[in-house]
């Protein structure tokens, strides 16, 4: 009764670290290496000799049209980090306060908190960017002291606002997970000290969940920068926009696997160092039975 009291239900289930909800990974199980970008790499070089051959001696090389249009496709991957990054904060920021609203006393404000939890960890991804991108306004005008400024809102914001609401509401469930997850003898210790709630959450259970949201919270990232190529969908010009464009400038349809090719490699050579600081991370402070 007290642990429903202090943190609000316990009728929801825990989010533990990987390693202490699944146990370690069995043996023979593979996980991703560095070799498999070596992979990708060398599938690249050969999908690329492969073009070479189709093409003939008439037409530049593969990876002669590849390299001219590399600065063009990095410029985008750039964009798709931006992206990452400005979605990944926003949907921390409120998803924090939304996780923490999860464990009120407050009966409504923990219900509506969950209610949007669910709703935008169950919706489709691109459905959301979708409704941000036909809903928002292109622009506004803001009128006062008898002028009007026109402030755009360019498709790339809104494709941010798009991917940031189903991060708010994961990272809502990992705050969540993580504050239930602390035996309940830390908030009884903390009331027989007398402190109050809010002392309690800043000052003793949310320094203690950090190392238990960050795995999750960088796997978090990893998913979202992978999820960021869903804005070519609605016409932003990230990699995979910029990518289409370049294959149709060059009108060869051998290109379209050595250039697809390259931007795997792109993203692996991204996202590898993110999962394998994760995977560290969950070894390291793995909850212990």
């Amino acid at each position: 009764m007290r642990n429903r009291v202090l943190h609000g239900t316990t009728d929801l289930p825990v989010l533990l670290p990987a390693v202490a909800r699944l146990g370690p990974a069995p043996a023979g199980l593979p996980q991703l290496k560095a070799r498999h970008g070596l992979w990708l790499v060398a599938i690249l070089l050969l999908s690329a000799g492969l073009a070479e051959a189709q093409s003939g001696a008439a037409k530049r090389s593969a990876l002669a049209a590849l390299l001219d249009w590399a600065p063009l496709l990095l410029e985008g991957f750039v964009f798709n980090i931006a992206i990452s990054f400005l979605a990944m904060a926003g949907g921390t920021f409120v998803g924090a306060i939304l996780g923490l609203l999860q464990v009120s006393l407050l009966l409504p404000l923990r219900a509506g908190s969950w209610v949007v939890t669910q709703f935008f960890r169950n919706a489709p991804w691109l459905v959301l960017l979708f409704f941000c991108m036909f809903l928002l306004p292109f622009e506004f005008t803001l009128e006062g002291f008898g002028a009007s400024v026109t402030i755009p809102f360019p498709d790339w914001m809104k494709a941010t606002i798009g991917l940031a609401l189903p991060v708010m509401a994961n990272v809502s469930e990992i705050v969540r997970g993580a504050v239930v997850s602390l035996p309940s003898g830390q908030w009884e210790a903390a009331e027989s000290l007398a402190f109050s709630r809010r002392q309690t959450l800043w000052e003793i259970i949310l320094p203690q969940c950090v190392k238990r949201m960050l795995p999750p919270w960088m796997n978090l990232y990893a998913i979202l920068t992978m999820a960021t190529v869903l804005a070519s969908i609605v016409g932003v010009s990230e990699m995979m926009t910029q990518t289409g464009r370049a294959l149709a400038a060059e009108n060869r349809p051998e290109l379209l696997i050595p250039f697809y090719s390259f931007v795997l490699v792109c993203f692996f050579v991204y996202c590898y160092p993110i999962a394998l600081a994760t995977r560290r991370l969950e070894r390291r402070y793995q909850v212990k039975a």
